[in-house]
């Protein structure tokens, strides 16, 4: 398991946040070829040469994915620097909470564009790339259990991660004769901060008897991409400790 992707080329959009940051250390350690991505105020640049002065193998180039060029030109430096790529996660996503009777015209395209556009067209420029090549690659997109409850104020966010999820099985179809898996993951409360300082109570609304942690993210994508695992694709894999299964009454 150690060197479970050696020799292979992974593509983290998102890569400077949380779940991007801990996918980018997890694949460098696990022998994996590392392109991060992020815009450029994020940080990202830093964090992959850290992860090079730690003996691992990661590259960072800024792309905003809410410009098209950007993508193109990001899948070009993949392919000058390792050849191309043999893993997609299209982590990269964000939200406005605004009430939808103030929410503008250029905030919903923003997370749209963002969100689910861009995982369109990134999956679009891999899939171009792997169509004609005897090894196939495969396709994660980060979704959320967003798209299946939600809170007030979130419709654009909502939105794109029900999208995410419909793309994800109309991908894996028309990918799927040509050897590319496409698939979903759908985290639910993952802590980014002081786990410590979560409440019992927290911990007690998810059937699993506690708060998700980057690294249930990190063994879900290692699942979903692992070449052994070629009979799954299509899914969207709900990590959440089981609260999207939970009723929850309100006491008189």
């Amino acid at each position: 398991m150690i060197d479970l992707f050696e020799g292979q080329t992974v593509l983290i959009t998102g890569a400077a946040g949380g779940i991007g940051s801990h996918l980018v250390r997890a694949y460098s350690e696990k022998g994996a070829n590392v392109v991060a991505t992020d815009l450029p105020e994020k940080g990202g640049e830093q964090f992959a040469g850290w992860l090079v002065g730690e003996g691992g193998s990661a590259r960072f180039k800024a792309a905003d994915l809410r410009k098209p060029e950007d993508i193109v030109a990001l899948f070009a430096f993949a392919d000058e620097l390792f050849g191309g790529i043999d893993i997609l996660i299209n982590n990269a996503g964000y939200g406005v909470t605004k009430s939808p009777l103030d929410l503008t015209v250029e905030e919903w395209d923003g997370v749209l564009d963002s969100n689910l556009r861009g995982t369109f067209l990134c999956s679009r420029e891999a899939a171009r790339r792997w169509k004609n090549r005897e090894k196939h690659g495969s396709i994660v997109n980060i979704a959320s259990t967003r798209a299946l409850q939600s809170e007030a104020n979130t419709e654009a966010y909502a939105a794109s991660k029900g999208g995410i999820v419909s793309l994800t099985h109309a991908m894996a179809v028309s990918f799927g004769e040509f050897g590319v898996r496409v698939n979903a993951i759908s985290p639910g409360w993952i802590e980014f901060g002081d786990y410590t300082k979560l409440r019992p109570e927290d911990h007690r609304q998810h059937p699993a008897g506690r708060v998700g942690t980057p690294e249930d993210i990190v063994r879900a994508c290692f699942y979903l991409t692992d070449p052994a695992n070629d009979f799954v694709t299509g899914i969207n894999l709900v990590v959440d400790g089981g609260m999207t299964r939970k009723m929850i009454y309100v006491p008189d």
